[in-house]
């Protein structure tokens, strides 16, 4: 024979006789409600139920429990001890449970901590400027920022939340698409001047380029020659993880780089990069997505609230097409 339970004790003989459902917490709330205002009259309208609905479930609890919480006259209500012991310790549990109901529902303001995980370019590019404007618009948030160039597991890093560039596998992710930016190819003055300007994609195999060197890096960059869209084989010389490496290296004049407009963006309009063979560029556009693990519809508040700030205030729609200020140039 099973052994019970001493902290869910079996139904009370009087409950099991009415037929009658046990709500623990509707009960403690009752009870608290007639101790606080003196009647079963008060705590019933207060309810919206019957006195005869509110002395049951009072008489259900004192048989459930085994002691005596009220002492009824024709004129008032008197607390036993019992009684006094069960109001104290039953106000505070009723609080505390309202406090952590508020905490997980879909309630009130964001709090809690949010762990978002980015690339350290998109991370110190994209993110950290949206950071103060973040915390202003939610000072209950915490966020903990994560910045690596491996596309990590968002459960084994128990991440809210990814910022991850290109089109994305199949997956268990939710995917919400922040912007796109236009991919160019890159090159300081000082290395144009040194290996000269290619004219055309041909001219590629004449001059050092830098790519990728992580698992899903394609190998090749995509033209337009002669109305046919074209992949050339880059061949790189240089291969990098890290998108501030390969700025940094193009800056330097190691060599050409295809990078998105938007990480771009300073560097070309100041001079200190040049786009080449734009004629040819194809315009494919390379999206930026936050994703996360979960329902949409069950998400908690503060992951909400972060990625409903970031769907908003990132912005990349003027990286999405030459600027007309560098087809001058």
């Amino acid at each position: 024979m099973p052994k019970s339970n001493p902290v869910f004790p079996p139904l009370a003989p009087l409950a099991q006789a009415a037929g009658l459902e046990i709500n623990r917490f509707a009960e403690l709330q009752t009870f608290v409600q007639v101790a606080q205002l003196g009647s079963f009259s008060a705590a019933a309208r207060a309810r919206d139920v019957s006195p005869s609905a509110v002395s049951k479930i009072v008489a259900r609890l004192e048989a459930r429990l085994g002691v005596q919480l009220l002492r009824r006259s024709t004129r008032r209500l008197e607390l036993t001890a019992e009684g006094e012991q069960l109001l104290e310790s039953g106000k505070q549990l009723l609080t505390d449970w309202m406090a952590l109901e508020s905490s997980i529902t879909q309630q009130g303001q964001p709090t809690g901590v949010v762990r978002i995980n980015a690339s350290s370019t998109t991370g110190q590019r994209l993110l950290v400027p949206l950071v103060s404007r973040l915390m202003e618009t939610w000072p209950g948030l915490q966020l903990d920022l994560s910045f690596t160039d491996q596309v990590v597991d968002l459960i084994a890093a128990r991440a809210d939340i990814a910022l991850r560039w290109g089109q994305l596998p199949s997956s268990d992710v939710v995917a919400r698409r922040l912007g796109r930016t236009r991919q160019v190819i890159v090159a300081s003055p000082a290395y144009l001047a040194r290996r000269g300007t290619p004219q055309h994609p041909d001219d590629l195999a004449q001059h050092v380029r830098i790519g990728w060197n992580y698992p899903r890096a394609v190998p090749h960059w995509p033209f337009v020659i002669d109305g046919q869209k074209r992949a050339v084989s880059m061949g790189e010389v240089l291969r990098v993880n890290d998108g501030e490496a390969m700025c940094a290296l193009a800056l330097a004049g190691a060599g050409l780089a295809r990078l998105s407009l938007y990480h771009a963006w300073d560097d070309l309009h100041a001079g200190r990069l040049k786009g080449v063979l734009e004629d040819f560029n194809c315009g494919d556009l390379e999206p930026i997505h936050a994703v996360y693990v979960g329902k949409p519809g069950q998400l908690p508040t503060r992951t909400r609230a972060v990625l409903d700030f970031l769907q908003q205030h990132v912005d990349l729609s003027h990286a999405e097409i030459w600027p007309a200020a560098l087809r001058e140039r």
